[in-house]
């Protein structure tokens, strides 16, 4: 009895693991900004005080989460997932509401004024509303994930924010939302599914690297090479021939018409050459449906710019670094946007390769924690919750990381808990805390 009543005490503690790396994650996030914004000739504790620089902003940004974590360590667990679906309606209310009453900043209209210079972003809330959503939908008693019916539902849930992100210029966050796609496969989606994501995704970056005849004659060759070591079962089988040639037909008409109209006719001119840059290639601007309908847009620099500068600055930083405040690069200003999405660039800089290592193993083992989390959890709305916070906080890492050293395309990720936003720290603080409440709750059961 005294051993059962141990245990119950015991699941009462929160992970301090976690809200340890949280902590130190949130604070080198300051200290970044910082770097980069600092000027010798200011009083340090007044422009901490004063409200007016970015690392000061970020400084009440992270009161405000500490405030926001307390409460959320104090309310019900069953809160959670008795409001869950009322929180994701609400969700995509806010996302609505942004069409009307939204603010454009950075070319994206995702921005809703709240006043006194702050502006709340409903695309990165939403994360913890889907997140929260999609974990009461697969832990219902009636949802059986192996079926179509309910993988069509969760994709929805998931994907619904994402396309009203792309409405509204907001392309970087509305691929965050695949991340989800991780979770569900998690739960029992079929691999099938990765396997055909996979496929189109290799089809898409080989018909930007080479010509659109030359990839015709390979996926031809490729079809050819199939039926000739399928001959045998297609004799017994013609329907096989009938899927080849098809499946030759549809990966030829999306590197043919598909992937070209999508370049040129959805995303823009500056998105499409960002991509091309990528993989090495130039884009002709001429062929896009928005350079020809904006032909006075000014000149501006170029699209790889800020990946070459951002390259250089961690370049810059060799081994072990230049020192604190000593960063010739991010002190100078020549990384554009380095206290948001290129806010590692200082880091890289200034601590070189060893700074840069022990961080990302601050991030490593932040997530190996939460998986860890994830698996002692009895309940699956639990699990499905915290797979869903190690998800998008590898999407967000990874794909931050690889934009900033150029090996993906600049979409606009920030860093979870280091670059500079209360949106985005207010979104990463609600999703860690809710997982460490449901955790110590996880003896209860919670559906």
């Amino acid at each position: 009895m005294s051993h059962q009543y141990n245990s119950m005490r015991a699941s009462q503690k929160p992970d301090f693991l976690i809200i340890w790396l949280y902590a130190v994650l949130v604070a080198i996030g300051i200290f970044c900004i910082f770097m980069v914004e600092y000027k010798p000739e200011t009083n340090v504790l007044q422009t901490f005080l004063s409200g007016n620089t970015n690392y000061s902003k970020q400084l009440f940004f992270a009161g405000i989460c500490i405030v926001v974590a307390t409460f959320i360590m104090l309310a019900d667990s069953k809160l959670f997932t008795v409001f869950a679906n009322l929180f994701y309606a609400f969700g995509i209310l806010l996302m609505l509401v942004t069409f009307v009453l939204g603010k454009n900043i950075n070319g994206s209209k995702s921005w809703i004024p709240l006043g006194g210079g702050f502006n709340l972003q409903p695309a990165e809330l939403c994360k913890i509303f889907v997140a929260l959503a999609l974990a009461k939908f697969l832990s219902r008693q009636e949802t059986e994930f192996t079926k179509l019916k309910s993988q069509l539902i969760g994709a929805a849930i998931a994907l619904t924010p994402a396309i009203l992100s792309i409405a509204q210029q907001e392309t970087g966050l509305a691929l965050v939302y695949s991340s989800f796609f991780i979770v569900m496969y998690r739960e029992g989606l079929p691999s099938t599914i990765l396997i055909i994501g996979l496929s189109v995704a290799v089809l898409v970056v080989a018909t930007l690297l080479l010509e659109p005849n030359t990839l015709a004659i390979i996926l031809t060759g490729i079809a050819i090479l199939i039926i000739f070591i399928l001959h045998k079962q297609i004799k017994r089988k013609k329907q096989i021939l009938t899927i080849v040639i098809a499946l030759w037909a549809v990966c030829v008409g999306i590197q043919r018409f598909a992937v070209p109209y999508f370049f040129n006719n959805v995303l823009k001119c500056y998105q499409s050459t960002r991509i091309y840059s990528m993989v090495g290639k130039d884009y002709d601007c001429s062929q896009n449906k928005y350079a020809i309908s904006t032909p006075s847009k000014p000149v501006r620099k170029p699209d790889d710019y800020n990946v070459r500068q951002s390259k250089i600055a961690i370049g810059s930083g060799g081994f072990m670094g230049k020192g604190f405040l000593k960063g010739t690069q991010t002190r100078g200003k020549y990384v554009p946007e380095q206290h948001t999405d290129f806010i590692f660039t200082s880091l890289g800089e200034a601590f070189g390769f060893v700074g840069s290592f022990i961080f990302l193993l601050l991030y490593l083992l932040l997530l190996f924690r939460i998986v860890r989390v994830a698996e002692r959890q009895r309940s699956t709305f639990s699990r499905v919750y915290a797979y869903s916070v190690a998800s998008i906080l590898f999407f967000h890492i990874t794909v931050n990381i690889c934009m900033t050293i150029g090996l993906f395309p600049i979409i606009g990720i920030p860093l979870p808990l280091i670059s500079y936003g209360g949106s985005s720290l207010l979104t990463f603080t609600v999703l860690i805390f809710i997982l460490l409440k449901l955790d110590t709750d996880r003896q209860v059961a919670l559906r």
